[in-house]
């Protein structure tokens, strides 16, 4: 990217996917080839992980029936409007249309979903329809995107649902944790209001830090569902760390959310190889640094998802790969610099990756303003200790991949606490699971 397009980024944090006008929206709608039939369905919704019947809603916007669109989406996925702002459909729907293997571009999937779901907030329409009360009590703790599609699913079946959160706001990982130029603050709180309509309440500024809290909300549940995501960046000591000018990433991006964007100089290094890295680089560019991302290993070894690193790179970020921050050097509190040491690769290690080995005496400074540490983030454990019975997994909450219920029979769950960190609409879908997990455990404990 040439220095002038990169500087037109500068200050721009606007939608990455924005709503389609109507008249482009059914131009789009109707390239789909429809190819879902009776007894086959179609690519892009199996590769849905929330089950949205991708085809038929395309069909029904094609049509000029948006209100039907956003309730076939709504069906599978309460938390629709968001998910087609912030779902990798890169790696999911959109990888699977058929429209690839015919050398033209996929149909704008999220877009068309965008279009259909604003629309149906806009105009009024109920995602969902209340079931009649069935007389149980189900307790969600956490209100990101898995205990709110849990909730929202629950009270569409008839349960009783409290959802208790620390935050402020609903979201979780939405509002706080993922880039504002994918999204803000809309459309939680229409997604809120619906599921509160639903039946559900929604209990905010409710931290649950002792073993007693959890046993008031225990008495009160027949079941609890787990949405609690993950916790804080990884604790990783480096020298420097005191440093003005060195951040961690989800206050990095919290901070640029709540409308207080960081003064990051003219020079900035991420540290990390995901998504969050590659958001925050992104981010890092917008407001108006020189951004290169510092790696142990190399690209084929990084998390991040290809057509985010391509993304980084048409933004204006540059890599340097087999390189490891080992120190941060500044003057009178101020960061001025990184330390690095150059990496080789040698034997796999228990990711199965190739595990970065230094090579001494071949250390550099990288002069910089701004250092933003996105090296991921740690399980919730300590809170995860209060549960009996409770087992984990490299941190992660053990869980029956069928029915979303773990070690303790009375608790479920879904999202980022089971799976390490994944995408919004698995984190939808793993709710489904573990809400049809609960239906069972309690109809089986009424017979």
């Amino acid at each position: 990217m040439s220095a002038f397009a990169q500087e037109t980024l500068v200050g721009d944090f606007s939608d990455l996917k924005p709503l389609l006008p109507e008249e482009e929206a059914l131009v789009e709608a109707e390239r789909c080839l429809q190819c879902g039939v009776v007894y086959a369905t179609a690519p892009c919704t199996v590769a849905c992980p929330a089950d949205v019947d991708v085809s038929t809603f395309i069909a029904q916007v094609a049509a000029g029936d948006t209100g039907a669109a956003a309730l076939t989406i709504f069906e599978q996925n309460i938390l629709g409007a968001s998910c087609a702002r912030v779902c990798q459909v890169e790696e999911l729907c959109e990888s699977e249309c058929v429209m690839n293997s015919q050398d033209e571009a996929p149909i704008a999937i999220a877009r068309l979903q965008r279009f259909a779901t604003d629309w149906a907030y806009a105009n009024g329409i109920a995602p969902r329809e209340k079931a009649a009360a069935n007389g149980h009590k189900v307790a969600v703790i956490g209100a990101g995107p898995a205990g709110l599609a849990a909730a929202g699913e629950l009270a569409a079946r008839g349960y009783s649902v409290t959802v208790y959160d620390e935050r402020a706001e609903v979201g979780g990982l939405i509002r706080y944790a993922i880039a504002p130029f994918r999204q803000q603050s809309e459309p939680l709180p229409d997604e809120k209001a619906a599921i509160e309509k639903l039946g559900a309440e929604i209990r905010l500024g409710t931290k649950i830090d002792a073993k007693e809290a959890l046993a008031e909300i225990e008495k009160k549940a027949e079941a609890v569902f787990l949405g609690i995501g993950l916790g804080d960046d990884v604790d990783v000591k480096t020298p420097g760390d005191e440093l003005k000018g060195v951040w961690e990433s989800l206050p990095f991006i919290e901070a640029l959310k709540g409308g207080n964007p960081p003064k990051i100089g003219q020079s900035a290094a991420v540290i990390g190889g995901g998504n969050t890295a590659m958001d925050v680089a992104r981010e890092a560019v917008r407001l108006g640094a020189q951004v290169t991302v510092l790696y142990r290993r190399t690209q084929a070894e990084m998390p991040a998802f290809p057509h985010e690193y391509e993304e980084a790179l048409e933004d204006g970020v540059s890599f340097k790969w087999l390189t490891l921050p080992v120190a941060f050097k500044g003057e009178n509190g101020q960061l001025k610099s990184v330390e690095c040491q150059p990496m080789k690769l040698g034997e796999p290690d228990d990711s199965g990756r190739r595990r970065p080995e230094p090579i001494e005496g071949a250390d550099f400074d990288l002069p910089v303003d701004t250092i933003i540490k996105a090296i991921g983030q740690r399980p919730r454990e300590e809170f995860l200790g209060l549960i009996d019975g409770l087992e984990l997994e490299w941190g992660q909450i053990k869980i029956n991949p069928e029915t979303g219920q773990t070690t303790n029979p009375k608790y479920f769950a879904a999202g980022d606490a089971i799976n390490g960190g994944a995408t919004v609409v698995q984190a939808v879908g793993g709710a489904k699971i573990a809400v049809a997990g609960i239906e069972a455990f309690l109809q089986g404990e009424k017979k």
